[in-house]
């Protein structure tokens, strides 16, 4: 060591002492594997001692490790090596990693013996779940409303469970158990892994009231046959509800004493269509209260990060008793699910009425092909990252529910017929529905002739989002303009050589008005999200001194937006073109606080019902 250098030989120390900590961490990891897989006589030989005090030769050489047989230290070494980072597409604004799909294969009414055409067929079902486990879903739910009715339920588990080859981890199903107990060898065959089953109650003749059938007992065997065919995890799903079947807690509880069933209870949701009542909600505070009562001894068990239920254990017993707490205590802060429904949609949420319509793409020209899964990903990107940090509140959801994933016959969202960028640089647009559960339900509009009728006023004066669901897609052009007058021509001059300390006065509000266009469902309450294919915002400078030398300088503003749907885009044309005049506004008001803004309107639309039309006095720029 003496031939090495002061210096280096200080640096080399300090590095030494500084990565210590790490080296005994790395040390204590690979240790066992080592000693397992060679001797510590080859271990002892792998590094070399340096009797002879010349080092300096070697001095930047790691040492070699042993030659040992491949294991498991050198095969996780290999996955953090070839580890790839977790698609961008799944992941939300919150840094939610979403790697749990759940798909409603069958509306809640079942299906003929030939699916509707506005259902996902089941080779549109594998193409949108190879697509999401490829970015990194490992688990598949079928669920909605009843699975096993699916003729081909076998199939298509067995179908998914092909896809364990490429990272798929899990398949589960919720059924609601009534035909499932002949299916179960053959799917568990085919891949499943996992089971829920609703049950409600285990009273026979409640089970037929609330079902409308008979069939408790085959329930009943399709639990008993999950358990012989060693089903893990095996979950009986029961939505809890006063007076209904409250009473009947112990007896779900007993049925975890001797066999591994988690009994989940779930607080009493509203949904659309379930007569939804505040009195027969119990809370999960109440349930475990009485629980407690029964069983002093209960224990919390340790959740998984992305768990919905809170879980819980009686000494000694073999199962466990959970509490989904949707309505008190939601768990978005972990929230790792998406939804696709029976007709296509992709659900981020599942108390957010917003959906994107995947099956319009699927079905487009190269839908199925490299460039249709682009496209998917990217409006796949665009609903996850629209995902809010929480669903509502319980007075909000109380108020609306929220459409039920089963129902086919919900009207369907705004078909995506187009995504092609606009020229004018705007970013991609896509088709997002809100759906129309939260209009009224009872009062409808009234028919009536008169031109004159607030399509968007109900007779009684309530506001009312007019439904487009039946509405044919036609291709759709609106223009509108708005004009900035100036009090002075200085702001004038500093836009003109692009002095404006704020920037390039023009190019900012273009793009204002680009954003706002593809943003004006947000800005007005009773607008449809449409899928927006083109926008252009055009601005221009008018110099106009008066003969006494008054300022009349002005900048002159043209929006143009198109769009294939079922709606006009005169809002969107309108909602640009304010948005750009106020941008301008924003930047020029330190020069001229004398501005004014007016002339917006609407200057011509093209496509639609009630046909084309042009304002008369209107002059399009390009005949000036």
């Amino acid at each position: 060591m003496n031939s090495v250098p002061a210096l280096t030989r200080r640096t080399v120390g300090a590095t030494a002492k500084a990565f210590a900590p790490l080296a005994f961490k790395l040390h204590q990891i690979s240790t066992r594997a080592i000693l397992s897989n060679a001797t510590a006589a080859s271990a002892a030989s792998a590094y070399p001692n340096h009797d002879n005090g010349s080092f300096q030769n070697e001095l930047f050489v790691p040492p070699t490790r042993p030659n040992i047989q491949v294991n498991e230290f050198s095969d996780r070494m290999a996955a953090i090596k070839n580890a790839k980072p977790f698609s961008e597409f799944l992941t939300d604004n919150f840094n939610r990693q979403h790697n749990y799909l759940r798909l409603y294969c069958m509306p809640e009414e079942g299906i003929d013996l030939s699916p509707p055409s506005h259902l996902l067929t089941t080779q549109e079902i594998l193409h949108l779940a190879k697509i999401f486990v490829a970015q990194g879903v490992t688990k598949i739910r079928l669920t909605g409303g009843e699975p096993t009715v699916r003729k081909d339920i076998v199939e298509l588990v067995t179908e998914l469970g092909k896809l364990k080859s490429i990272g798929l981890k899990e398949i589960a199903i919720t059924s609601n158990g009534i035909s499932l107990a002949r299916k179960l060898p053959q799917m568990v065959q085919g891949g499943l892994t996992a089971l829920n089953l609703s049950l409600d109650t285990l009273d026979e003749f409640k089970f037929q009231f609330m079902t409308r059938r008979k069939g408790l007992s085959n329930v009943l065997k399709s639990i008993d046959t999950a358990l012989s065919l060693g089903i893990q995890p095996l979950k009986l799903n029961c939505v809890v509800m006063n007076k209904v079947n409250a009473d009947e807690i112990p007896s779900f509880i007993a049925m975890t004493k001797d066999q591994p069933i988690e009994v989940r209870f779930i607080e009493y949701m509203p949904f659309a269509g379930n007569k939804w009542s505040s009195g027969k909600m119990i809370t999960y505070q109440e349930m475990l209260d009485t629980i407690r009562q029964l069983h002093p001894d209960l224990e919390k068990v340790r959740d998984h990060k992305n768990d919905t239920s809170k879980t819980y254990q009686i000494p000694g017993y073999q199962g466990k008793l959970g509490f989904i707490t949707s309505m008190t205590h939601n768990f978005c802060g972990t929230c790792n699910r998406l939804r696709i429904t029976s007709d296509g949609n992709i659900k981020v949420c599942l108390f957010d009425n917003a959906e994107v319509s995947l099956r319009d793409l699927l079905r487009a020209n190269g839908g199925m092909g490299p460039d249709g899964e682009k496209r998917l990903l990217e409006i796949i990107g665009v609903a996850v990252k629209g995902k809010k940090e929480k669903h509502a509140g319980l007075g909000e959801l109380e108020r609306y529910g929220h459409r039920p994933l089963l129902s086919s016959k919900i009207a369907s969202t705004i078909p995506l017929h187009s995504l092609a960028p606009s020229t004018m640089q705007s970013s991609r647009l896509y088709s997002i529905s809100t759906k129309s559960n939260q209009t009224p339900p009872i009062t409808k509009p009234e028919k009536s002739t008169s031109s004159s009728k607030l399509t968007h006023v109900l007779l009684s004066g309530a506001a009312y989002m007019v439904p487009i669901h039946d509405k044919q897609v036609t291709t759709r052009t609106a223009k509108a303009v708005s004009t900035v007058r100036f009090s002075n021509q200085k702001a004038i001059e500093l836009i003109r050589s692009n002095s404006n300390k704020k920037g390039d006065v023009l190019s900012i509000s273009r793009i204002a008005g680009i954003m706002a266009a593809k943003k004006t469902s947000d800005i007005i309450p009773l607008c449809h999200p449409i899928p927006i294919s083109r926008v252009e915002v055009n601005l221009r400078i008018v110099d106009d001194l008066g003969a006494e030398g008054d300022n009349n300088s002005k900048i002159e503003i043209l929006t143009i937006v198109t769009c294939d749907g079922k709606t006009g885009v005169e809002m969107e044309a309108l909602t640009a073109a304010m948005s750009s005049a106020l941008a301008v506004y924003d930047m020029c008001k330190a020069v001229d606080k004398g501005m004014i803004i007016d002339g917006t309107r609407v200057v011509e639309k093209i496509g639609g019902k009630s046909g084309d039309w042009r304002e008369d006095d209107w002059v399009e720029w390009s005949e000036l």
